[in-house]
């Protein structure tokens, strides 16, 4: 059995880079991604960095106008740097633009963007879920009234629709074992961080599902994933040389190159992601970290994922990416099976 066929396959598109990144690449690789049938096209949100990075509702704006039925994400954006109502009409208009595709993962962030962007870190933890329940409304209720200890409205309107009903997937992208267990209650589905050592990854996937299963959450149909940073090559250590050039400029962790990265030959690099999906994974996002176009190709191969294939699978259906009952639109009646029944 492929991996295509076993679980759901992300990928990235070209958005950070210790290079330069051409819009022509990045155009290029969101295509060609549609094309073959990958589920989703994801960026991260790096607004402050020493590397080329795009904005994410901006990038992935791009890639909704010019496919056709893959799903456009961001995991994460830090949401406590941000208004939710900010936040939630960006990602409503990106919805709509899109038809129906987006997905918006959330994370609480990291000291220094508490820092940089002068937000308290007293009540960090209440500040998220207020930010997270007032989004959540804004995408489902015709007028929000909504009296938190951080955030207060009074009769508000979204000015943008989203079109997926009753909203877009909300998921997260946290690591601490508390933040996991509110990932079961409050979220749509979770993805553990590319900078995230693979060790991490399956101590986490226990946590969620148990708190899965005490929220009375079924954690089959949860989206359970992670991103993978990677590189493929016939040859071993050319594989190895770019991931750890990603690591040490990026991530400026070179550890993470064997830790949290997969690289290799085709078959060594299939070898870590089945084990990935042993341990719990149902949805990988694969993240070529150069030669974009070329990567995308060999990795499309090494899971057997390819246009004439199906576009979801019955791995896939079972994993929560099932059609939802759209209303009348346009939009709605194009995109709707892009819409995930996690959302609901």
């Amino acid at each position: 059995m492929t991996l295509r066929d076993q679980i759901a396959v992300g990928m990235s598109l070209p958005h950070r880079s210790p290079d330069p990144l051409a819009l022509t690449t990045v155009g290029a690789v969101a295509r060609r991604a549609d094309e073959l049938g990958f589920r989703d096209l994801w960026v991260t949100e790096n607004i402050v960095d020493d590397n080329t990075c795009f904005d994410p509702p901006v990038v992935l704006t791009y890639a909704a106008s010019i496919t056709k039925r893959i799903g456009v994400g961001a995991s994460v954006s830090v949401l406590p740097i941000h208004h939710p109502l900010t936040v939630a009409n960006q990602w409503a208009t990106l919805d709509f633009i899109s038809g129906g595709r987006a997905i918006l993962a959330v994370g609480l962030g990291s000291a220094r963007h508490y820092r940089d962007f002068q937000i308290p870190v007293e009540k960090r933890v209440r500040r998220f879920r207020e930010q997270v329940e007032l989004i959540k409304a804004l995408w489902t209720e015709e007028r929000v009234t909504y009296r938190g200890q951080i955030y207060q409205v009074e009769n508000v309107k979204l000015a943008t629709r989203p079109v997926c009903k009753p909203r877009p997937p909300l998921w997260m992208g946290v690591g601490h074992p508390d933040a996991l267990r509110r990932t079961a209650s409050l979220a749509d589905g979770w993805m553990g961080s590319g900078g995230s050592s693979i060790a991490e990854f399956k101590g986490a996937v226990p946590i969620i599902k148990q708190a899965l299963e005490a929220a009375g959450r079924d954690p089959v149909t949860f989206p359970i994933s992670k991103r993978v940073f990677m590189a493929v090559d016939e040859r071993p250590a050319v594989a190895r040389r770019e991931l750890e050039r990603w690591f040490t400029e990026v991530y400026h962790n070179p550890p993470g190159t064997d830790a949290s990265g997969i690289h290799g030959t085709p078959e060594e690099v299939r070898e870590r992601l089945e084990a990935l999906v042993a341990a719990g994974a149902n949805h990988l996002l694969l993240n070529p970290i150069s030669r974009h176009a070329e990567q995308l190709e060999a990795v499309a191969e090494l899971v057997q994922i390819g246009g004439r294939f199906r576009v979801i699978s019955a791995a896939h259906r079972r994993s929560a990416w099932i059609t939802h009952q759209s209303q009348p639109g346009e939009n709605q009646r194009r995109h709707n099976k892009n819409c995930p029944k996690s959302a609901r």
